[in-house]
C-alpha cells in the first residue's frame, strides 16, 4: 500500500500563486510516476503534470507554461503561477507503478 498526503491549496485572486505539496509513505517502488490530476464541478478528472522518478515530466494543455512539477524523491510539487478562475478544481495527488494510489484531494479556489 502507499499513502498520499497533500497540502497547500487555499483561495487565490487571479493572477495569483500556490504551491501544492504531496508526500508518498509506504511500499515506494523504484520506477513510479507521481503528479496531480484535478477535477472541476461537473466536469471529468484530468491530467495537470505528472513527473517519473527519473525527471521526465507531460503536462496538461491548459497548465502549460503557467506551473511547474518537480519531485525529490516520495515528495512532489506542484508550483502554479498565473492561476485563472478556470484553474478552480479539487486537486489530487497520484502515484503509480503496476498499481495506482489517490490522495484526499486538496482544494484550490481561485476568485476575486
Amino acid at each position: 500500500q502507499v499513502q498520499l498526503v497533500e497540502s497547500g491549496g487555499g483561495l487565490v485572486q487571479p493572477g495569483g500563486s500556490l504551491r501544492l505539496s504531496c508526500v508518498a509513505s509506504g511500499r515506494i517502488l523504484d520506477i513510479n510516476v507521481m503528479g496531480w490530476y484535478r477535477q472541476a464541478p461537473e466536469k471529468k478528472r484530468e491530467l495537470v503534470a505528472v513527473i517519473t522518478n527519473g525527471g521526465h515530466t507531460n503536462y496538461g494543455g491548459s497548465v502549460q507554461g503557467r506551473f511547474t512539477i518537480s519531485r525529490d524523491n516520495a515528495k512532489v510539487y506542484l508550483q502554479m503561477d498565473n492561476l485563472k478562475p478556470e484553474d478552480t478544481a479539487l486537486y489530487y495527488c497520484n502515484y503509480r507503478d503496476i498499481r495506482g494510489y489517490w490522495g484526499q484531494g486538496t482544494q484550490v479556489t481561485v476568485s476575486s
